[in-house]
């Protein structure tokens, strides 16, 4: 490898610094001071409670949002591709699995996909198990085949980094399982990847790089590094324990119902 190619290889793909940025609807910043570097090849998951700003720091990292302060350096060609919570997405909307992967693509001469997009746009549904699906309405996959089917779309935009906003919502073990495996295997094939998580143990324990996330970056490093009690309560603002089994962190919340208190009062344990 040249000095040149070395060089390129180590640089950031993105790099925030002190980045504050909000909305006009807010007083509030939704993000304040962060800082985060986003090298190629890494795998990252963003945690933190609803309303943290996870959304919006992935909005920042593709231009989107407008920061009041700070910066955000992308390396200059860099190509993202951002794949959305499927809540958000309009899946009455006229278009079929094949039609939506090829709307990703901008930029193109002619209104309609050439020979070889449609070989490229089969050979990405193939892989993502979603080949017998091409001409299927979007509203008649399953939950798992649309997240695929979102990240089929992604990748047919050849991105150098992929960024998802909670891609296992409202999906269940064995999806969230296979979605995780998926983007492992992407990542192994050298794509940089980004996911906000609301995940503890099903997902975020088992990447290897987090950011506790709360406004801030309130912390950052192997889960083992980050999930920890004191991390946690500072990004939650509540009491949780963890422990280890296997060499994974598992998180686990201290709250009680009342009624489960009242119980166990009764019971005598």
């Amino acid at each position: 490898m040249s000095a040149d190619a070395r060089a390129s290889a180590a640089e950031p793909l993105v790099e925030l610094r002190r980045l504050t940025c909000g909305y006009r609807s807010s007083e509030t910043p939704a993000l304040v001071d962060v800082d985060l570097v986003i090298h190629p090849g890494q795998f990252t998951g963003v945690v933190g409670p609803s309303g943290c700003g996870k959304t919006t720091l992935l909005r920042a990292v593709t231009g989107s949002v407008v920061p009041a302060a700070g910066s955000v350096v992308r390396r200059r060609g860099l190509r993202v591709a951002y794949v959305p919570q499927v809540e958000t997405v309009n899946w009455s909307f006229p278009v079929t699995v094949v039609e939506c992967v090829l709307m990703a693509r901008t930029g193109r001469v002619l209104p309609w996909p050439s020979r070889a997009e449609r070989a490229e746009v089969a050979a990405v549904l193939d892989r993502l198990g979603l080949g017998d699906l091409a001409s299927r309405h979007i509203r008649e996959l399953s939950g798992g085949q649309q997240q695929r089917m979102f990240v089929a779309r992604a990748l047919f935009q050849r991105p150098q980094l992929l960024l998802l906003d909670e891609p296992t919502s409202g999906v269940d073990v064995r999806t969230r399982h296979e979605v995780l495996h998926l983007l492992d295997e992407l990542n192994g094939d050298g794509l940089a990847i980004v996911l906000t998580t609301h995940d503890l143990n099903g997902i975020a324990a088992h990447l290897p790089h987090l950011v506790c996330l709360n406004r801030r970056v309130l912390g950052a490093g192997p889960p083992l590094d980050v999930l920890t009690p004191e991390v946690l309560e500072r990004t939650y603002g509540a009491t949780m324990d963890v422990l280890e089994h296997g060499g994974m962190p598992i998180v686990v919340d201290q709250y009680q119902p009342s009624n489960v208190v009242r119980m166990r009062r009764a019971s005598g344990s």
